[in-house]
């Protein structure tokens, strides 16, 4: 098993990076809207989102604000992850969006207006 793997099966294991990647698979959102969504802080959020985006699980889109303000808004890029046990060992396989992160989010805010 290698490094990747056993980052994805750690995050995995990880109840809010669960919530976090479910919530990413219905819609993009701010860390904000994560943390009213999946109940839990801003820093348990960052700390998880850091590591789901490490792992390339989620990706990240800079959206501005009717303020002017800045803020990242995060989807997931994960669709399928089978854990195969077979011959002694183990095998990870991830399966990401058949698209381009960035066409997904252009898609869904396209889809909202």
């Amino acid at each position: 098993m290698v490094e990747d793997d056993e980052a994805v099966l750690s995050l995995l294991d990880d109840e809010y990076a669960r919530a976090i990647l479910a919530q990413l698979t219905t819609e993009p959102m701010s860390v904000d809207e994560l943390c009213t969504a999946c109940e839990m802080s801003d820093s348990t959020a960052y700390r998880r989102l850091e590591r789901l985006e490490a792992a390339e699980l989620v990706t990240t889109k800079q959206e501005l604000d009717p303020d002017g303000h800045h803020y990242k808004c995060y989807a997931a890029t994960v669709e399928d992850v089978t854990v195969t046990f077979r011959d002694g060992t183990y095998e990870v396989a991830v399966t990401r969006s058949a698209t381009d992160p960035a066409d997904r989010f252009t898609d869904l805010f396209e889809g909202l207006s």
